[in-house]
């Protein structure tokens, strides 16, 4: 390196982000767990490959994701796992791994054979239903290129498209969505991109020991969007009629490059068409706004989501969505460096967000982390949306002991955080009491949340660098009472990815969007999770559809898992 180039490292090292950490010595369990590691339980054996340790290849730091998808429509979801071990044979032992849950609660080992057993330098993964055949497919980010998987719908296999469908990416695809932005009813796709990465440059930190170098030290790249061109057919049509052409510099979003490593598509203006938030690491934030021809403009900083509350950058990394304090409005959390906060913007009046991360109590945790993957959910069914990050380091600290874990790795290892939100938007760091999930330090970097176990509990599934994977099961004791939806569209065949949900009781309402692509580098389950405390019978369900029509169904029961097809409910709104 230069010695311009390094001096510039090291004062980036020596920046406020990347200091150290110094965790609490004062943390001592008040409460009971609200996880239990279920993993050996439910035979969820796969370890994280990253490659060989030691060689400073920035990708192996920075991934891998996983999916909770339910690839043969029995109702149960499954886990897909992508693998970082580099190019390979399909079937290899570092390739990608699919396992099917049972009704046992169990998971099998099913990759061999799969068509999604791959090999490659994986990140993250999105799912999604290209065709409208009512089966999920399989959407693949790698260092140096994409992939897309078609579901043969036979409950046990998938088809590569890539080529086919028009699909071609050269460089550090991260985080992805799928998401319909022109309304035509047919899913496009969206995934932010890192740095243009030079393995050739070797960085060190201040002690003149070799380290993964800093982002500011490359290009940034930018976003892709691919418009679906629907069902293809007649002459020089695909061979599975699934199309998709490159709109990046006609919608707009080529205009501006950036590290991405975070994205999620949802309304953000409030006129039902999906926008796109992009986290830039150690840039600004961008907030795409559809503008409903194809085209979008950005508009992060006169929102007020580019920066934080002292009109500063960050290392955004991992994002999640959700309305932390009921008012009907949803609110963004962006995961950040463990000298930084992981920082809530709230939004109010909608369509613009404030850094309230102060009036949250999420700035002074009892321990800072490195976050990536993070969910907002109603993890106890209280009815207020708790707080999950999962942690680890991007640049050396202090080594610590983890049994299993590479020598390599041990100095980029960090604990967990889980915060219980006390209603009305105000989190308790409760990382104390869930040793299972927050007591032992790891490189994590996904995390994806669901109802795996149908239960109506909300279940986690963390990924780490050369780590197991662990699924956490909820053991919240006394929970409340939950509603879990499914927002479906019969004529589409699938899930109404752009949905929003409102269950309504008495005075009460709570609010969900349907789209399972956010976290980092993770799809999540598509259902919409409600917990409602004490409530023992809903007034009534508002769905607005992706087309901006709005339909309300009838209450009932709770404690059930609901389908609610599109068409079946009285219409009271328009497009």
């Amino acid at each position: 390196m230069a010695n311009g180039a390094r001096l510039i490292f090291f004062a980036l090292l020596l920046a406020p982000g990347c200091r150290p950490q110094t965790p609490s010595t004062a943390e001592q369990p008040t409460g009971v767990p609200w996880f239990v590691d279920a993993t050996e339980e439910v035979g969820l054996r796969c370890s994280h490959e990253a490659g060989k340790p030691g060689t400073y290849f920035m990708p192996q730091l920075m991934g891998s994701g996983a999916a909770l998808i339910d690839f043969d429509n029995d109702g149960l979801l499954d886990v897909y796992i992508v693998q970082n071990g580099g190019p390979g044979e399909t079937g290899a032992g570092h390739a990608n791994r699919l396992f099917r849950q049972g009704k046992d609660g169990r998971f099998t080992d099913v990759s061999k054979g799969s068509g999604l057993d791959v090999c490659g330098n994986g990140m993250g993964v999105a799912i999604g239903d290209v065709n409208n055949d009512g089966f999920p497919d399989v959407f693949l980010t790698e260092f140096g290129r994409v992939r897309l998987f078609l579901n043969n719908g036979d409950g046990k296999s998938f088809t590569e498209i890539t080529k086919e469908a028009g699909l071609d990416h050269l460089q550090w695809g991260t985080s992805a969505s799928f998401l319909d932005y022109d309304r035509d009813g047919w899913l496009d796709i969206v995934f932010v991109s890192y740095v243009d990465y030079n393995p050739s440059l070797h960085c060190s930190d201040p002690r003149g020991n070799r380290d993964f170098c800093h982002p500011s030290m490359y290009d940034g790249t930018v976003p892709k969007l691919y418009r679906n061109c629907g069902k293809v057919s007649g002459a020089g049509a695909p061979p599975h009629g699934v199309r998709f052409e490159d709109v990046t510099l006609r919608s707009g979003l080529g205009k501006i490059p950036g590290p991405g490593l975070g994205v999620v598509c949802a309304d953000f203006n409030g006129d039902h068409w999906p926008d796109i938030f992009i986290a830039n690491d150690s840039k600004q934030n961008r907030l795409w706004i559809n503008q409903k021809d194809g085209t979008f403009k950005e508009e992060a900083l006169q929102r007020g989501i580019a920066l934080n509350v002292m009109g500063a950058t960050q290392a955004n990394m991992g994002v999640a969505l959700g309305d932390v304090s009921g008012d009907g409005l949803f609110d963004v959390l962006v995961t950040h460096l463990s000298d930084e906060t992981h920082t809530l913007w709230k939004q109010g009046p909608r369509g613009t967000f404030r850094d309230q991360t102060a009036g949250a109590r999420l700035a002074s945790p009892r321990y800072r982390g490195t976050g990536f993957g993070t969910v907002l959910a109603d993890f106890d069914n209280d009815g207020s949306l708790d707080l999950a990050v999962v942690n680890g380091r991007v640049s050396r600290g202090h080594e610590v002991d983890v049994p299993g874990l590479e020598p390599f790795w041990r100095p980029y290892a960090e604990r967990n955080q889980l915060f219980a939100n006390e209603g009305k938007g105000h989190f308790r760091d409760i990382s104390a009491d869930n040793t299972a999930f927050c007591g032992t330090p790891a490189v994590s970097r996904g995390l994806a949340f669901g109802d795996i176990s149908n239960r109506g509990a909300v279940d986690l599934l963390v990924t780490a660098v050369t780590g197991p994977v662990h699924l956490y099961r909820n053991a919240v004791p006394n929970r409340g009472h939950y509603l879990v939806v499914q927002a479906l569209d019969p004529q589409l065949k699938r899930d109404a990815y752009g949905a929003e949900i409102t269950v309504t009781a008495g005075e009460r309402r709570w609010l969900r969007w349907v789209n399972p692509g956010s976290s980092y580098l993770c799809s999540n389950d598509p259902r919409a999770h409600f917990g409602l405390g004490a409530i023992e019978h809903v007034d009534g369900i508002e769905v607005t559809w992706p087309n901006g029509e709005t339909e309300r169904f009838a209450g009932g029961a709770v404690d059930r898992h609901v389908i609610l097809a599109k068409g079946n409910g009285p219409r009271w709104g328009q497009p």
